[in-house]
């Protein structure tokens, strides 16, 4: 007999007894070690005090005329230690990070986006239309920045204008950077530019040596066609740089540029993008100097990168390319939700044994066992990433895959916080965006010593990529300057999922 509403059994994952219970499972786990070497302690510790002065004579006596053996286990250990100290990787510190907050002038409302849009001439009713429901329901709010030329009536999308905002950002990171930090520009040893879609002649790393006149033994990178993602995988070069270059400072910097990348065609699949990135970008300096250690923010714990570029469906999923009448845009396929999925499985794969509590990769593995050796029907477990990491920063690119990640790693509306705040107050501002939401939980004053954060991004390609750092000393508001300071106390707000315009 099916079941009435007043008979259906008890919803046992939300019951408080089995959250106890579980709470209970992870602390045996963890501490398992520790209880089951406790009962030892006390045996060896009872043993040790029946010994006596005789006893420990004795012992002295004998090892004396084993000299020779204790020599050589002497010269073993220090030797191994040496090895040890010598070949271990060099600790890389986060010193600070600044992101740029374009001038007032530069903020963009929906309706004046639509208003631009319409003045352009070149889309049609029908795709005005279709980028009014994607901003009604992109999670973008009023005060997002959009460059001077893409703003202006008519538009002057031209190099020099594409310069000027990648100085504009560039230099206004940095020198906030530099100020922060105290820094000259000369002590600078490695430079990492990264901007997919923008690459001039001379590059951009090149810009920057010439404005801040670098050493001229600089060590420079310029990252372009790497999608969001390249700001980590900037953070993963300077890193394996940083490990044979001794005593260095590495700069980093993360942006796009809207300005000849702004789409004026009517192909629908290249139209999202206009509607969700936005002018930002962000300078992070790192340090493998021991003397930086008191006064830096984060050590960077782990980077992994997954890249699925073997798959076609996978490269396809974002790309750049002319429409049928020529202008050029980037596409964004209806299968980047699927690949999005199928990346960040892969890369979580790699980077769970790596953070994950031994609680959580035990239930993991025997869920594996059961549904692949044992052919049971059951759903594989998704481990709580909540156990490994205190703060998520996961790309703002757009509701779609926030919605997904929320969902598919069970956060809650507080870890997904600083992300959904950046999309509405910033929108998407490319590989930039992990450090706008950063700045958002410092800004809030989250951040305490020893917090783990988990930085997630996706670009074309297809990439995933991590990072994990590890907070060095807790982070006070009140000595904090970023974009998000003088407007803190307003945040968070209720962003709904449809507003019309």
């Amino acid at each position: 007999m099916p079941f009435s509403s007043s008979q259906k059994l008890p919803d046992f994952k939300q019951s408080v007894k089995l959250k106890y219970v579980k709470l209970g499972y992870h602390y045996l786990i963890t501490h398992g070690m520790f209880l089951f070497m406790t009962p030892m302690i006390v045996l060896i510790a009872a043993q040790l005090s029946t010994v006596s002065l005789q006893d420990a004579y004795v012992l002295w006596d004998h090892l004396r005329f084993n000299l020779i053996s204790v020599i050589l286990c002497s010269t073993l250990l220090v030797f191994l230690s040496t090895v040890y100290f010598l070949t271990r990787p060099r600790p890389v510190y986060l010193v600070n990070f600044s992101c740029y907050k374009p001038e007032d002038a530069r903020q963009c409302t929906r309706q004046i986006f639509l208003e631009r849009s319409r003045l352009i001439g070149t889309f049609t009713d029908e795709n005005l239309l279709f980028q009014q429901k994607i901003l009604e329901r992109s999670g973008l709010g009023e005060r997002t920045y959009l460059p001077e030329a893409v703003l202006r009536v008519p538009p002057n999308p031209c190099m020099a204008e594409a310069r000027r905002e990648a100085e504009l950002v560039m230099f206004g990171a940095i020198d906030e950077l530099l100020a922060k930090t105290h820094v000259k520009p000369k002590d600078v040893g490695i430079l990492i530019v990264n901007c997919s879609l923008f690459n001039p002649t001379p590059s951009l790393s090149a810009m920057i040596v010439n404005h801040y006149k670098l050493r001229g033994n600089i060590i420079s990178h310029n990252l372009g066609g790497m999608g969001c993602s390249a700001g980590l995988i900037s953070i993963d070069l300077a890193k394996d740089l940083l490990q044979v270059h001794p005593n260095s400072y590495a700069l980093v910097i993360s942006m796009e540029n809207i300005t000849l990348n702004w789409y004026s065609g009517n192909e629908r699949s290249m139209l999202v993008s206009n509607c969700l990135f936005r002018m930002g970008g962000a300078a992070i300096l790192l340090s493998n100097k021991r003397s930086d250690h008191r006064r830096s923010k984060y050590q960077l714990v782990h980077t992994v990168r997954t890249h699925k570029g073997s798959d076609d469906k996978c490269f396809e999923s974002i790309f750049q390319r002319e429409d049928s009448n020529g202008r050029v845009g980037v596409s964004l396929s209806k299968d980047i939700m699927a690949v999005a999925g199928d990346a960040l499985k892969t890369n979580i794969t790699t980077l769970g044994p790596l953070v994950l509590p031994m609680s959580e990769q035990l239930l993991f593995f025997s869920t594996l066992v059961a549904k692949k050796l044992l052919k049971m029907k059951i759903k594989p477990y998704i481990p709580d990433f909540k156990l490994a990491f205190e703060h998520f920063c996961i790309h703002a690119g757009g509701r779609a895959v926030l919605d997904e990640i929320e969902n598919n790693l069970q956060l809650s509306d507080w870890n997904m916080e600083p992300s959904r705040m950046t999309l509405y107050r910033f929108g998407n501002t490319s590989s930039s965006s992990l450090w706008y939401e950063l700045a958002y939980t410092e800004a809030k004053g989250r951040v305490k010593r020893g917090d783990r954060t988990w930085q997630i991004a996706f670009g074309s390609g297809f990439k995933c990529n991590s990072a994990v750092w590890k907070a060095l000393r807790t982070i006070k508001p009140e000595k904090e300057k970023n974009p998000w300071m003088d407007e803190i106390d307003q945040f968070p707000v209720d962003v709904p999922k449809f507003a019309a315009i």
